[in-house]
C-alpha cells in the first residue's frame, strides 16, 4: 500500500480481537513514533508499552481518577460503574500511552513541543494500519489527570497526550469521507505557468 493509500484507508477502529501482537511488530510502531518532525531535534514523546497485567494498572488509575469525581463511590451504582472503568484497558491486547516531556532547550517553544508527539502518534497509527492493525486514539479528561501523569512518572512539565489501542480488527470499516481539499484551503499568491 503506498502512503497516500495508508492515509486515506486508516479508521479509528477499536473493534479488536485479543489475539497477542508479535513484539516486532510494537517496536516497528514505536520506530516510526520517532520519526516525527522536531523542532530543535528535542524528540520530546515518550511511550510507554501496556500488555498483559500493565493494563491492569491503568485500570486502577483510571478507578482512582473516576473516585476522587464520585459523591459516594462506594454505592453499588458507582462500584458497577468503577468495575467497567477497571476493565477499560482490556479492550485491546497492547495500549501504547504516548507522552511530551518538553526540551530544556531554551529554544524550543511549548506548543511545537505538543505538535511534534500528536505528529508521532499519526506516524504511529499510519504503520500499525499498514502492518493490518485496527487502531484507536483515546483521550479524555482522565488522560490529562495528575494521578496519570504521576502513574507514568513524568515531569512537572510533561503530559500524557493518549492512548493508542492496537489489535487485529475484528471488522472492516466502511471507506472514509473528507470535505474537498478545496473547500479548506486558500491559495495566496499569483498562478504560475505551470499552474495554466
Amino acid at each position: 500500500m503506498d502512503i497516500f493509500e495508508v492515509i486515506k484507508s486508516r479508521r479509528s477502529n477499536g473493534r479488536v480481537t485479543d489475539e497477542a501482537i508479535p513484539k516486532e511488530i510494537i517496536e516497528q510502531i514505536l520506530e516510526a513514533g520517532t520519526w516525527a518532525p522536531s523542532h530543535f531535534r528535542t524528540e520530546p514523546w515518550r511511550f510507554f508499552v501496556l500488555r498483559g497485567e500493565g493494563r491492569k494498572k491503568l485500570g486502577e488509575v483510571l478507578v482512582n481518577i473516576a473516585q476522587q469525581k464520585m459523591e459516594d463511590y462506594l454505592s453499588e451504582g458507582n462500584q458497577k460503574k468503577l468495575e467497567k472503568i477497571a476493565e477499560k484497558p482490556f479492550r485491546a491486547p497492547v495500549i501504547i500511552t504516548v507522552a511530551v516531556e518538553p526540551s530544556e532547550n531554551p529554544k524550543a517553544i511549548s506548543k511545537e513541543e505538543y505538535g511534534a508527539v500528536y505528529s508521532s502518534i499519526q506516524n504511529m497509527l499510519l504503520t500499525a494500519h499498514s502492518l493490518g492493525l485496527a487502531g484507536f486514539w483515546r483521550t479524555g479528561e482522565p488522560t490529562y489527570d495528575p494521578l496519570m501523569k504521576e502513574f507514568f512518572g513524568l515531569s512537572d512539565k510533561g503530559d500524557v497526550l493518549g492512548f493508542l489501542y492496537f489489535g487485529y480488527p475484528k471488522r472492516s470499516l466502511p471507506e472514509g469521507k473528507r470535505k474537498l481539499f478545496s473547500e479548506v484551503t486558500t491559495w495566496i499568491g499569483e498562478d504560475s505557468e505551470e499552474d495554466k
